[in-house]
């Protein structure tokens, strides 16, 4: 079966420190529960966390919805984006099922991003791993105006900004994450093929603001 890898990368740098870590750790467990009441995504979607503060670590491997142990996330310390975007590369290397002449591959994977606020470490040597590898849609949020969105336009076309920081907020964007796994992964059961851009996916609830 062609897996849908899912990657989600959650600043967890101690700015994040109070409500907003507390709203995105609800979140995820908003994006389980959501994702795991819908056939399509059982079916195909895997998901992993990589988190980022000082250092980036991945705390969930690539794993079927049905299994997925929630992370325990705490915050403090720095920013590591770039370290981030490095660790992704090699785990999705190591997890991703790649097409072969005798086999199909896992579907491009999808990648969300949250930060709320700039890199502190070598951002460029992450995006030069990061851009060697295929993806399928990557999605990047800044949480609340600390975050540069100038700065994730180098990761991806797709940035959304969230005004605030605040638990409603950062709720509404997981949903919309939910909703979004949930598209594409009716699309590539039903044989559409994958989702390419912003405009395929369903539209976000209006905390989520598209930046062009």
């Amino acid at each position: 079966m062609r897996r849908l890898p899912v990657y989600i990368l959650l600043d967890t740098s101690g700015s994040m420190y109070g409500e907003p870590i507390e709203a995105v750790k609800n979140g995820v467990q908003v994006l389980l529960s959501t994702l795991r009441s819908d056939p399509y995504a059982l079916e195909t979607a895997y998901l992993s966390v990589i988190t980022f503060n000082s250092t980036a670590q991945q705390d969930v491997p690539l794993t079927e919805l049905s299994t997925f142990q929630q992370p325990n996330l705490a915050a403090s310390g720095c920013t590591a984006l770039g370290g981030a975007l490095e660790l992704l590369a090699k785990r999705a290397d190591a997890e991703v099922t790649k097409t072969t002449a005798e086999q199909k591959g896992d579907w491009k994977p999808l990648v969300f991003i949250m930060t709320d606020g700039e890199p502190t470490d070598d951002l460029q040597k992450g995006l030069n791993e990061f851009n060697k590898r295929k993806w399928g849609i990557v999605v990047a949020c800044a949480a609340g105006q600390g975050a540069n969105t100038d700065t994730l336009k180098k990761i991806t076309e797709c940035v959304v900004q969230l005004d605030t920081a605040d638990s409603a907020t950062i709720k509404s964007f997981f949903k919309w994450v939910s909703a979004s796994i949930s598209t594409s992964s009716m699309k590539v059961e039903d044989g559409f093929g994958e989702v390419t851009g912003l405009s395929e996916l369903p539209p976000p609830p209006a905390e989520v603001n598209i930046v062009v």
